[in-house]
């Protein structure tokens, strides 16, 4: 099998940059972001995922003293403490500890409230994938995680405060049409009932490129257990790099104003179809694909492909729900700054309502969960009541259901 440099192939084919986008602010700030780092402790919830981890080794160039991080994955914790530990040109504090455990577990917070204030604090914990709404009980999970858990973390850092709090959201909160970005929508307007006791700021961001259990990550797992590649034709995307999916998440934390909502600034034409990355996918590995008409041939095709074979492909039209063909991070009544920073937009009128309110929609969610009396359409309209914006996409598929 030829595999190709997926940094490489990220620079000239997806993002079509040959260096980060966020290459100019980080130097126009470089002496803000090492003021507010350097020698500082920072405390990361998800990091051993792609953003989570990227934000970590952009973060550590600017040297802090103490570094620790959380995260429910422990062989992810230990990959990353491998890649830090491996990497000799990468400053590594002396206090640096990995903690595989959930952030609404009781022993975080016993870690929490032992350790001396974190300065720095960010969360990364998230459902993120479209495909986790199935039903009502996945659904529970995703809100339970994004919304349920990101509030009471909130409860516990008003009693320790930090100077800088960052909390991940997604593109797909702008207009959601999905379950997923409601979740994080929602999870944005509690951080933003905090964000006057708090120094809080969150970032919308693009897809990021290869990142772990993302589509085209998937194509080398395929591609090494000789299954087909199956790929969407209608759905473009915005696309970021690993390494730009953790700078834009510290500059964010690290320059914004309590209550701000950053995103990459991204013209519409830089959006790219999954089908045309796919077929420069094959091209770089220097081989052909052989284009199925449904998934029953592709993977009857796998069966017989050898190495040098044209690969066997499934380009669909998507019909999942909750699944946009575009991706957007405003909406048109939002306050924009695109002046400020030349890679970053900011929103500066996010919604902020009092945490009476906020708490009144929690537990109202909760008591409908609670109730044993609710389906996925319930839990849809409560959300719908409590995000005017909140269009969803209900086809009756699930992506579990495609291959």
């Amino acid at each position: 099998m030829n595999l190709i440099d997926i940094p490489n192939f990220i620079n000239n084919y997806i993002t079509k940059r040959e260096t980060s986008l966020f290459e100019n602010d980080i130097e126009a700030h470089k002496e803000t972001l090492s003021q507010k780092i350097a020698g500082k402790s920072v405390l990361v919830i998800g990091g051993a995922g792609t953003i989570g981890s990227s934000y970590i080794k952009a973060i550590l160039k600017f040297k802090p003293r103490k570094l620790y991080v959380v995260d429910t994955n422990e062989n992810g914790l230990t990959e990353l403490t491998r890649q830090l530990r491996s990497d000799a040109n990468m400053y590594v504090p002396d206090d640096f500890k990995t903690y595989p455990m959930n952030f609404g577990d009781p022993v975080f917070k016993k870690m929490f409230l032992a350790e001396d204030t974190f300065h720095i604090v960010a969360n990364f914990a998230a459902h993120k994938h479209v495909r986790s709404e199935k039903d009502k009980y996945s659904i529970e999970a995703m809100i339970d995680n994004n919304v349920f858990k990101a509030q009471a973390f909130l409860d516990l850092l008003v009693t320790k405060k930090p100077e800088h709090f960052f909390c991940v959201s997604t593109d797909k909160a702008a207009n959601p049409v999905n379950v997923m970005g409601a979740s994080k929508k929602l999870m944005e307007e509690v951080i933003m009932a905090y964000s006057s006791d708090l120094q809080i700021t969150t970032a919308r961001f693009a897809n990021v490129a290869f990142s772990n259990g993302s589509l085209l990550a998937g194509y080398i797992e395929r591609l090494f257990q000789n299954q087909p590649i199956s790929c969407p034709s209608d759905v473009q995307r915005f696309f970021v790099s690993p390494e730009e999916s953790g700078q834009i998440c510290m500059l964010a934390c690290m320059l914004g104003n309590s209550g701000e909502i950053f995103f990459p600034k991204l013209a519409a034409e830089q959006m790219a179809y999954f089908k045309a990355i796919t077929i420069d996918f094959f091209k770089a590995s220097n081989r052909p694909i052989f284009e199925c008409a449904s998934e029953e041939e592709a993977k009857q095709k796998a069966l017989t492909t050898k190495e040098g074979d044209p690969y066997p492909v499934y380009f669909f039209d998507t019909d999942t729900s909750g699944e946009k063909l575009y991706e957007e991070f405003f909406t048109a009544t939002d306050v924009v700054d695109q002046e400020t920073y030349s890679s970053l937009g900011v929103i500066k009128n996010a919604r902020k309502l009092s945490q009476e309110a906020i708490n009144k929609t929690i537990l109202e969610l909760k008591a409908l969960m609670d109730s044993g009396d609710y389906d996925k359409t319930a839990i849809v309209n409560l959300l719908k009541k409590h995000l005017p914006d909140f269009e969803h996409i209900e086809t009756g598929k699930s992506l579990d259901q495609k291959m």
